[in-house]
């Protein structure tokens, strides 16, 4: 029986690690891409024709698709070995561009050599290939032969690199900042040292953090473990928030002089100086009753994301966990935190506990809510909002929309609180895009039959009325179609995935299967049914669910292993996990500011009412799959809160992000 009240949660005693972060593995197709990071051609020779020379050029500055180009348009005048010579050049260049496609096929031309350039050439585009695949062994078995011949040093450059490439897949970060080191030593020019050692951070960047860890305390080479424990800081904070800037701070007293110093130029990080951050924060969450399973999912979302942070704060930092369903309600937790040195307070989470929050009046200690007040309250002085609205999806939808081009759209929404609520925000988002909603139709979500609604939407009911009306005045039968209205862009479709996987197959029925459908979150259920009716549908959702960054890329899977109950809560365990990074940054910055984040429920940004913003990642269906989509330009990113529109009806707060509409 869950016994509510205050949980004191003290991390260094805390076995939360142990359950989440197992030591993982980085996907081998990942790291491939560090390949093509940069050239490993910056200094080739330049044999042969003034066309020869001009491929090579291209190579050197970077332009390698255009040297491959010119590369295999002189093979193709060839023969013999300068044929395959020249195809090799062009494969190898083909790989430096990204384009494994296409040097796959230039290779597969070429017949494996017997020995001399040739082979040299050939296997080491073998060998890149190989690493593509995730095969860094296959890889190794061809270039270790290499590296033990007297090479040109534009080769030997290529080979020792694919080797450090190899062994970063292999999980020995050790050897390959090694291998990159040694090679830098073979290098003259500035630009090449460079590239050099952007490639070797490039690596460390797809590396596994615990595995960086581990290799910088073995390592007695203080310039190889500067390196290691960068890129384990790198990785485990993605770059950003309290935990990249104070430990690039301390990182930087500890490793003065170090190689690495100059990729530490493109951060803004402050002189020197640590930032604040909380030593007690207190976390109020419905812990007992219908809405423990939400507050569970926010809880580890939250703890999940202190413990990359926790090595770069000087002092343990404190979680105190109060349940707001206990006696006295949110008040009392927020008082009691309080009174127990609470320096931030997060939470609650029901709008409703918000409310009563921001009624205690001044608050003695800043809070950052997991919902947003009314838009006719105000919020006091240091209260921050924070919510997963629909209503910011559904104008994230009005704008891609208009990003993609498209100015007239129609709505569909469920006649409820909740349809109505997310069909003004998209409508008001949409018109001050410059867009014009044409037409808006509402439907009973328990409904199988949505004919009525798509008809009078569309305008096929009037296409009906010309033709029997035409029919009449004839006298006779006629060959017919029914006729859509043209004048229609895309459809905004407010559905859950029940719903839409009718309403969409419905569309298609009716003459409307190839008008773009953008919808929110709420229509991918992860309810274990087959999505293939909803192929062409584009919603918002939070990375976490479709396309999370690098750094946390793993956790989505872990959670769902600890905690499979969860597994439909993921949204939420992303809103924790974001929830621990904005206290960190609104703590240090204290003047009502923050810097962006690229957090697990989206890009976090701070408006001038106090309210966390977010960028929403996009997906698109795909034989019944999400599959993640460009992201949206950063341009048309909303600033202030919209206000719904009354035209769709008076619409009250969702008060439980549970519950279905």
């Amino acid at each position: 029986m869950r016994q509510p009240g205050l949980r004191a949660v003290f991390f260094g005693k805390y076995l939360f690690m142990m359950r989440i972060l197992p030591p993982t593995t980085v996907a081998t197709g990942l790291l491939c891409l560090i390949v093509s990071a940069c050239s490993t051609t910056d200094f080739a020779s330049a044999p042969g024709s003034q066309n020869e020379r001009r491929a090579s050029s291209y190579a050197n500055s970077g332009r390698h698709a255009e040297a491959a180009g010119v590369y295999i348009g002189l093979a193709s005048g060839a023969s013999g070995p300068e044929r395959d010579r020249l195809t090799l050049l062009a494969a190898e260049q083909w790989l430096d561009a990204g384009d494994t496609r296409r040097a796959r096929n230039a290779q597969r031309s070429v017949s494996t050599p017997t020995a001399g350039e040739l082979l040299r050439l050939w296997s080491a585009n073998e060998a890149a290939l190989a690493l593509r695949d995730g095969k860094p062994d296959e890889a190794l078995s061809l270039l270790d032969p290499l590296s033990g011949l007297p090479l040109p040093l534009a080769e030997r450059a290529r080979v020792e690199a694919l080797r450090a490439d190899a062994w970063f897949q292999k999980d020995n970060p050790t050897q390959a900042v090694q291998l990159f080191m040694q090679r830098e030593s073979w290098l003259d020019g500035r630009r090449e040292i460079e590239q050099n050692r952007r490639r070797l951070w490039a690596g460390l960047l797809v590396s596994d953090p615990q595995v960086l860890r581990s290799a910088a305390s073995q390592s007695t080479d203080p310039q190889v473990q500067g390196w290691l424990s960068l890129g384990a800081l790198a990785t485990s904070t993605g770059q950003q928030g309290i935990g990249w800037s104070n430990g690039v701070i301390r990182w930087r007293d500890a490793n003065g002089g170090h190689p690495a110093e100059f990729l530490l130029d493109d951060f803004v990080i402050s002189d020197g100086v640590l930032a604040a951050y909380p030593r007690r924060i207190g976390l109020m969450l419905p812990l007992s009753g219908s809405n423990a399973a939400a507050g569970d999912a926010i809880q580890n979302g939250f703890f999940g994301a202190y413990f990359p942070a926790a090595a770069s704060l000087d002092e343990e930092q404190q979680i105190r966990v109060y349940d707001v369903t206990a006696p006295g309600g949110v008040a009392a937790a927020y008082n009691q935190a309080v009174q127990e040195g609470a320096e931030f307070v997060v939470g609650p989470l029901l709008r409703s506990d918000v409310i009563a929050l921001a009624n205690i009046g001044l608050l003695p200690v800043p809070a950052l809510t997991l919902n947003y007040l009314p838009d006719e309250i105000v919020a006091p002085p240091g209260l921050y909002q924070f919510a997963l609205a629909p209503e910011d999806e559904a104008s994230a939808a009005a704008m891609r929309a208009i990003d993609d081009g498209f100015r007239r759209a129609v709505v569909l929404y469920p006649n409820n609180e909740w349809g109505r609520r997310v069909a003004s925000s998209f409508a008001t988002q949409f018109e001050a895009g410059g867009g014009t909603l044409l037409e808006h139709r509402d439907y009973l979500p328990s409904s199988q039959d949505f004919s009525a609604e798509i008809e009078s939407l569309l305008a096929l009911s009037q296409s009906v009325q010309r033709y029997q009306r035409l029919r009449a005045n004839i006298g006779g039968p006629l060959q017919f179609d029914p006729r859509r209205r043209q004048d229609v862009d895309a459809v905004f479709l407010a559905a859950d995935a029940k719903a839409g996987r009718l309403i969409k197959s419905q569309l298609r029925f009716h003459y409307a299967g190839d008008l773009p459908v953008y919808s929110t979150s709420f229509i991918y259920s992860m309810d274990g049914r087959s999505d293939a009716d909803l192929n062409g549908v584009m919603f918002a959702d939070t990375p976490w669910i479709v396309a999370p960054p690098p750094w946390i890329a793993a956790y989505p899977r872990l959670y769902a292993e600890y905690w499979p109950g969860e597994r439909r809560l993921g949204r939420l365990n992303a809103m924790g996990y974001d929830a621990y990074q904005l206290v960190m940054s609104l703590f240090a910055n204290r003047d009502g500011t923050m810097e962006d984040l690229i957090g697990a429920s989206g890009g976090l940004y701070i408006g001038t009412d106090g309210r966390i913003h977010r960028k929403l990642a996009w997906a698109r269906f795909e034989r019944g799959t999400p599959v993640a989509m460009p992201e949206v330009p950063a341009a048309t990113l909303p600033t202030q809160t919209i206000d719904p529109q009354p035209s769709f009806g008076e619409a009250p707060a969702w008060p439980d992000p549970t519950s279905k509409p």
